[in-house]
């Protein structure tokens, strides 16, 4: 992939005459360059565009330039040779901000009942939590299908081939971000979720859980593995230690000091500084994106664990690589990678959505289909309208018995009954069963209707 360097804003200004410069100075408007008010776009684009007033592509993009000056805001992470690296908030990055922060913070509707993030656990959302684990492996590599990963992280069985194993790991590292990982990010925090996620997967066993070293060939990142060069060579390993202390510390940066970055922002930018760096010899892209979900969950926005970012990335890599490309190429200006990133957060949102909408009407469906299915007891309906909230939940006898008050025996009759008409899934734990939904629970029971 190959995308064109703009010419520097210095040539530029010495380009042209003194008056044009001026004009551009005293005609700007920050974040709106002229004829592009919901627009960022790269040299590499605009000049192959229609250009306004009679400007030629230099002085459209010096105008441009000058514009963006107006409102770019400067980060701590700087490349290798000392470029800073900025930002702006043009008005398409305020718009994609409101949208967000309207549906990941705070509560979920659902069937007119309101939802938080301990009943989401439990319910409707655990399936989303595993398709981001399949999804973000599938991405890295792992071609384990999307049934059979699914099947290993529910029954709990251990992984059979290096994919379900990076699947298997995905998932764990995401509990421990969640569960572990704490509201402040250090550098041990980060090597302990790389060595979750790489743990047995690698060529390198040692590799799991340190960054290189000093003297180790520096890992490339290459657009296709047969490519002959690499699309970004990341800093000299000798300078990671320090890089990846200086990102805990602009990650855990609070809203009160002298310099505010919208909790979304920074959460896309810890994913950028980590995969800019890529300290790691392999694992570089799961990890950045856990802590950007870390980053979003620990300023409130908890929906985003269950948002599946990695099948819209896996989808489109190429916008991906040209996003993370346009940033290195014009200056550091990481509002390319933003927009592309925003964007990608609003259509995992809108599958959210999609999703959520699907499971209300199969909830609907099933308090219906209840009714029909012959040779239920009262006991057993009650089960699986819980089951079909709580598709992670585990039921046994001892349970079953208490909640209806009833022997142990017709407890027994009741789960037996239901996983013989395959209902529910029976698993061994040591001396007696467990039983869980199955995975397809509304079909089967649409089927036993039919």
């Amino acid at each position: 992939m190959h995308v064109a360097e703009p010419p520097p804003l210095s040539e530029l200004i010495a380009e042209f005459p003194t008056e044009t410069v001026v004009d551009a100075v005293t005609t700007l408007t920050p974040g709106r360059p002229e004829r592009q008010p919901d627009r960022y776009l790269h040299w590499d684009k605009l000049r192959h565009l229609e250009h306004p007033r009679g400007f030629g592509a230099r002085e459209w993009w010096l105008r441009t330039k000058l514009a963006r000056l107006a409102d770019t805001r400067v980060l701590p992470l700087t490349g290798p040779d000392g470029l800073e690296f900025t930002y702006c908030l043009p008005d398409q990055i305020l718009k994609h901000l409101h949208r967000i922060d309207q549906r990941l913070a705070g509560k979920i509707s659902m069937d007119g009942v309101i939802t938080s993030e301990r009943e989401a656990r439990g319910r409707f959302l655990v399936n989303s939590r595993m398709e981001e684990a399949i999804r973000s492996s599938q991405l890295e590599g792992a071609t384990t299908s999307r049934q059979v990963a699914q099947e290993m992280l529910r029954s709990g069985r251990e992984p059979e081939d290096r994919g379900e194993r990076m699947i298997a790991n995905n998932y764990r590292a995401m509990q421990f971000m969640r569960e572990e990982m704490g509201d402040r990010l250090t550098p041990e925090r980060i090597l302990d979720l790389h060595r979750i996620l790489t743990e047995g997967t690698l060529d390198d066993p040692e590799a799991a859980g340190r960054i290189q070293r000093p003297g180790e060939p520096r890992v490339g990142v290459f657009y296709r593995d047969e490519d002959p060069l690499p699309v970004h060579r990341p800093p000299p390993a000798e300078l990671l230690p320090e890089r990846m202390r200086m990102l805990c510390e602009f990650a855990n940066e609070g809203d009160e000091g002298e310099r505010f970055v919208p909790p979304v922002v920074r959460a896309i930018l810890v994913h950028f500084w980590l995969a800019y760096d890529h300290p790691f010899l392999d694992g570089n892209g799961r990890t950045a994106r856990i802590l950007f979900t870390w980053a979003m969950r620990t300023r409130g926005y908890w929906l985003a664990e269950y948002l599946s970012i990695s099948r819209l990335l896996r989808a489109a890599p190429a916008q991906y690589a040209r996003a993370f490309l346009e940033t290195e190429t014009d200056d550091g200006d990481t509002t390319y990678f933003l927009l592309h990133q925003l964007g990608v957060i609003e259509g995992a949102i809108e599958d959210l959505d999609e999703y959520l909408d699907r499971k209300t009407a199969e909830q609907r469906d099933v308090k219906r289909m209840l009714d029909d299915v012959d040779g239920l007891n009262g006991r057993q309906i009650v089960l699986l309208t819980h089951a079909i909230k709580h598709p992670d939940h585990a039921y046994t006898f001892a349970g079953h018995a208490r909640s209806h008050r009833v022997t142990h025996e017709t407890a027994r009759a009741d789960l037996g009954g239901l996983a013989e008409r395959g209902l529910l899934t029976r698993h061994r734990r040591g001396r007696s069963y467990t039983f869980e939904p199955a995975p397809d629970l509304p079909e089967r029971l649409r089927k036993s209707v039919a």
